[in-house]
């Protein structure tokens, strides 16, 4: 099974981070990853997206044209990328940044809530997580022990206190995902 994913928004969003726990996640599992950020020079406030691809066989290529997975943060992400994603991917995007439809029927479109469950929780840091929870739930790419896992591998020790608000927002997030 391979899965070529990629998230896409805003620099400061936590794109990049969530990525990187994918990738870790997957090397939890013993698959093959790869994982390729690009980012404008400006950072927060920029546009950031991260390739992301999770393979029980070697990854020929970091570079992707198409995806099997989008994961969209915000408008000028979802004018990019909606096209270029795969016949029967998935593309799975915040409600908050998105204001013009989604154009696509030959693909599952997911949306939900991050961004605004995030701030009725008062966990604004976790938005990434609330998202990262929708795609487990949708796509079973990784299993959420291996994303804690990956989670902890990424975060400094001193953070390790946020590892159980950071897997309640995950599981949240695989709640309140839902299909278009």
């Amino acid at each position: 099974m391979k899965h070529e994913i990629i998230i896409a928004g805003f620099g400061g969003q936590g794109v990049l981070s969530m990525g990187k726990i994918l990738a870790y996640s997957g090397l939890m599992e013993g698959k093959e990853v790869s994982w390729m950020p690009s980012y404008g020079p400006e950072q927060r406030g920029g546009t950031a997206n991260v390739t992301v691809i999770i393979s029980d066989d070697r990854i020929s290529s970091p570079i992707l044209n198409e995806y099997d997975i989008a994961i969209i943060l915000n408008q000028p992400s979802m004018d990019k990328f909606e096209s270029k994603v795969k016949k029967g991917g998935i593309l799975l995007y915040d409600g908050y940044g998105i204001h013009k439809p989604i154009n696509r029927n030959d693909i599952g479109v997911y949306r939900i809530n991050a961004m605004d469950t995030a701030a009725e929780l008062n966990m604004s840091k976790t938005f990434n997580m609330i998202v990262l929870g929708g795609l487990l739930k949708i796509a079973q790419i990784v299993t959420l022990e291996s994303v804690m896992k990956g989670l902890k591998k990424t975060l400094p020790e001193r953070h390790y206190d946020l590892l159980p608000v950071n897997e309640e927002a995950i599981r949240k997030g695989m709640d309140i995902i839902q299909k278009v």
